[in-house]
């Protein structure tokens, strides 16, 4: 895949680096050449530039790009002049990072695809997050071993997780199900809530919207998210 991270502080340069090192193109922009310099030879490409500038963002590779990150952390007018140009680039996905609750709001109602928020999560979880297909969210428990959260393939659903054989064709096992539920309020609004349903069992059906819960060597999760990707 191809990004483009726009400031290469301790997350967006971590981030940028770790997602060059799974295979994916990445340009990592930030208006400090010190910056540009000290990580040209770790990531794809680095740019020295300022993202806020729309004719210069005009001239980046927008339309190839897959998903473009707002790392910026510093200088949260420069985060959000440069998240509210890429939206308005319509760019294909678009997340930006949070620096406090207002700032947030603000990148919500500018209509940001995701929110990051560096000091709650690591570059390496959402690099696993960003690289992997249909996942939620993540937990690497070592090099090798991983629990990852992800959403039910509609090909499943309606099956139970014996008739999909997540252990037997997929050497994974599905520790719980989150499933979304519609809760009203004293006040009569209607909310949707994530409800973990307990230790799987193998009668449990699997709905639309339905999160797995699973846990397997990293290699067996990417093949089994892979192979959604393919037969999407």
């Amino acid at each position: 895949m191809k990004y483009i991270i726009v400031g290469l502080g301790n997350f967006g340069a971590s981030l940028s680096q770790k997602l060059t090192a799974k295979g994916n193109e990445v340009i990592g922009i930030d208006t400090r050449m010190e910056k540009v310099d000290l990580y040209k030879e770790k990531i794809s490409h680095t740019i020295c530039m300022d993202a806020t500038d729309e004719f210069t963002v005009s001239g980046l590779p927008l339309e190839d790009t897959d998903i473009v990150i707002v790392a910026i952390g510093e200088d949260q007018g420069a985060n959000i002049m440069a998240t509210a140009l890429f939206k308005n680039m319509q760019v294909k996905r678009l997340i930006s990072r949070a620096i406090n609750p207002l700032h947030e709001k603000v990148l919500e109602a500018i209509g940001v695809d995701e929110i990051v928020h560096p000091e709650e999560e690591t570059a390496e979880r959402w690099a696993k997050k960003l690289c992997l297909n249909n996942v939620v969210d993540s937990f690497e428990l070592s090099d090798d071993f991983s629990i990852v959260e992800a959403t039910v393939p509609k090909d499943y659903e309606g099956q139970n997780l014996r008739e999909v054989g997540f252990r037997r064709r997929f050497n994974l096992l599905v520790l719980t199900i989150i499933k979304k539920s519609e809760v009203k309020s004293i006040l009569g609004k209607s909310r949707t809530e994530m409800k973990i349903q307990g230790i799987a069992t193998p009668d449990q059906i699997l709905e639309g919207g339905d999160i797995l819960v699973l846990y397997g060597a990293n290699k067996d999760i990417q093949d089994f998210l892979k192979q959604r990707k393919n037969e999407k």
